[in-house]
């Protein structure tokens, strides 16, 4: 068989010329194309990620912006509840203060009414005992009985002590007008010259006397002179003794309404 060298020249001269062309006019502008292509997709995805990113950024700032919120909002919702509860407590502590306030003012009143009470029926109970003592002591009062109570009188201007005397013949010198003697009885004439003589000794001078007949006293006399008065008379007692059951009346008063302070007290520190 007989080769035609130049059939294969023309062919592989061909075959060179179509791989020339093929790379010139095929080849590259495919790679080309291909790299343009594998840019604009690798920049593609190279957005995607970065929008990727993005959006997970944005994501996790809202999923933090979302915590924040639940715990400003738990927070808040805490700080509310707390208020709303130590409001409540306040509420409570002075709705019970006023309560305890006035439960204490009421028994107060009413032990204060009660020992009122009490001491206005002692006090009456007392004033009517001392009525009928001098009403008692009033009728059973007679001249004779006045006459011996001007010696006890005329006894008692005997011991008066020096200071006594003089602060005595102090007054009567002072005086602008008589001195009066009350009884409750007219005295007979010995007894007003009983009085008068035991007088003048204390004096050492003349004294006028005016005799007063007061029934009002219940049994004895009373020497006034110069805004100095002497009295020995039954009513004085019954006066002091009154005073001196007031004064414990008082005292025991006072004695159960501190009592009443003290066990109140003991009570609500319970």
């Amino acid at each position: 068989m007989l080769i035609d060298w130049f059939t294969v020249g023309a062919q592989t001269l061909n075959f060179l010329i179509l791989v020339w062309l093929m790379q010139r006019f095929l080849y590259r502008p495919i790679l080309r194309a291909i790299d343009a292509r594998e840019k604009l997709i690798a920049q593609g995805l190279a957005e995607a990620d970065l929008r990727k990113a993005e959006a997970q950024k944005e994501r996790d700032d809202f999923r933090n912006r979302n915590e924040e919120f639940d715990r400003q909002r738990a927070a808040l919702f805490g700080k509310v509840t707390e208020a709303a509860e130590s409001e409540r407590l306040r509420l409570l502590g002075e709705a019970r203060k006023a309560s305890d306030d006035l439960n204490a003012k009421q028994m107060d009143t009413l032990r204060s009414e009660a020992r009122g009470l009490r001491q206005a029926i002692s006090r009456r109970t007392l004033q009517e005992v001392f009525a009928i003592a001098r009403k008692t002591l009033t009728d059973l009062s007679a001249t004779s009985l006045e006459e011996r109570m001007v010696d006890v009188f005329v006894g008692k201007l005997r011991a008066l002590s020096d200071k006594e005397r003089e602060e005595l013949k102090s007054a009567f010198a002072a005086r602008s007008e008589a001195v009066v003697v009350r009884s409750a009885f007219d005295l007979p004439a010995a007894q007003r010259a009983s009085i008068e003589k035991t007088l003048r000794d204390l004096a050492a001078a003349e004294v006028p006397v005016r005799f007063e007949a007061a029934p009002g006293l219940v049994g004895g006399i009373d020497l006034m002179a110069n805004g100095r008065k002497i009295s020995w008379n039954i009513e004085a007692y019954l006066v002091s003794l009154e005073k001196g059951v007031s004064e414990l009346l008082d005292a025991k008063g006072a004695a159960h309404a501190t009592a009443d302070t003290s066990a109140e007290e003991l009570g609500s520190r319970r």
